[in-house]
């Protein structure tokens, strides 16, 4: 079965906004995701600890969403293309 792409583009002014600021990475709480699987994503593509990663899927439980990096736009984007593809809900501030 061919995996299907979805390309998304971005202007100059999108591009070159997203290298001044800085950008925060939401992870939201949802109804689908276990915490094993939150807290292995968490330690796998965010380099956070066991107990780190925990501590922020217990956050995002109790409070619907949790800030989990920040760094630029293009940066940020890069996380939430691999997390969503890890079925994870996720968003850039």
């Amino acid at each position: 079965m061919p995996t299907e792409v979805q390309e998304e583009t971005f202007t100059l002014e999108e591009l070159l906004a997203g290298l001044k600021e800085m950008h925060r990475l939401i992870l939201w709480n949802d109804d689908v995701n276990t915490f094993d699987h939150v807290i292995y994503c968490m330690m796998k593509y965010l380099d956070y600890s066991e107990s780190q990663a925990e501590k922020i899927a217990w956050k995002v439980h109790n409070d619907g969403k949790c800030a989990v990096l920040e760094g630029s736009f293009t940066e940020m984007e890069i996380y939430r293309k691999i997390l969503q593809q890890e079925g994870l809900t996720v968003s850039v501030e």
